[in-house]
């Protein structure tokens, strides 16, 4: 469990660029004096990125997986070390590959940080080389396979209103019961980003149930949906479609901009300070907390900003929303 000087959350590059491109050019660029065009590379859009956070939100540290195991660009903010953030977001990034089912990782350890990665079971191979004028090593871990029973899991509850409780998934049961929870917390707003709208969570009836609540929750009820994809909704119904076709003031679905359609990550917000940010939309892992402002402020800009670069298509429209 993380201390509550700070605490780690998934990122992505599409939504968290500036926060992890914050954090990396204080250290390595202008702390380290890497150069620039040696920093940045195409491995930032496809990797599993982590970003340790200050109480009040502001990136302190951070780190990345690429799809081929190897951990990297691990940064923490100076006046940050010390406090246990670099072994936080390198063991966040091993349950993360062996959820993905890496069975080997690696990566290139400054020479000072060798003991921390040592700590956390890897293995220094090969003599020192130098990378960016900087003396490394590289390090490798086999994994294990992971334990199931060691999977951490979802409340069904929202705790009482303004209270942290942090939500994480690793399977479908996880993602419902976490998706339940920010559901819940709503008052009269939620704002959904979603793929598909996924069936096997967002047709669940307890969680529909949650939105109708919201839906009738009064005068300020609102609920927004932006869909990737309609295809399915148009072809085989749903059950949020039919409520916003008996509650089309309220219940408003947009398709994102073809220049928002890249997008891979999904997330549900609501308007007491809760969120669930899946970094793939496709995939069940995700990570929130019923009460976290700073974090879900952060994406709700970002969906606004999607939200007014979109548009209801005709299939839609046909459906009265």
């Amino acid at each position: 469990m993380i201390e509550d000087r700070y605490f780690l959350e998934p990122a992505v590059w599409s939504v968290d660029e500036q926060a992890l491109r914050a954090v990396r050019t204080a250290v390595f660029i202008e702390e380290q004096q890497v150069p620039e065009d040696e920093e940045w590379d195409g491995d930032d859009a496809l990797a599993d990125h982590v970003l340790a956070r200050s109480r009040d939100g502001e990136p302190v540290g951070t780190a990345r997986l690429t799809p081929d195991g190897r951990i990297g660009r691990m940064a923490v903010l100076k006046p940050w070390r010390g406090m246990g953030i670099g072994a936080a977001l390198l063991r966040h990034l091993v349950e993360r590959a062996r959820e993905r089912g890496l069975q080997h990782l690696s990566l290139h350890a400054q020479l000072h940080a060798l003991p921390l990665y040592a700590a956390a079971g890897f293995v220094a191979v090969g003599p020192e080389f130098d990378e960016c004028g900087i003396a490394h090593r590289k390090m490798t871990l086999d994994l294990a396979p992971e334990d199931p029973s060691a999977r951490p899991t979802a409340g069904r509850m929202a705790p009482p209103a303004g209270h942290r409780e942090r939500l994480s998934a690793s399977r479908a049961g996880d993602l419902r019961d976490a998706t339940l929870a920010v559901s819940l917390g709503a008052r009269h707003e939620l704002r959904l980003y979603t793929r598909d709208l996924d069936p096997p969570i967002y047709e669940d009836p307890a969680i529909v149930e949650a939105f109708r609540k919201v839906a009738l929750s009064g005068r300020r009820a609102d609920i927004r949906i932006l869909l990737q994809d309609p295809t399915r909704v148009v072809r085989e119904g749903h059950r949020l479609i039919d409520l916003g076709q008996r509650l089309p003031s309220v219940v408003h679905v947009r398709v994102p901009a073809e220049e928002d359609l890249g997008y891979v990550s999904a997330f549900l917000l609501n308007d007491a300070g809760g969120f669930l940010f899946r970094p793939f939309g496709d995939r069940y892992e995700a990570e929130g907390d019923c009460y976290y402002p700073p974090r879900r402020d952060e994406l709700a800009r970002y969906f606004e900003e999607v939200w007014t670069r979109a548009h209801a298509p005709v299939e839609l429209r046909r459906l009265s929303l």
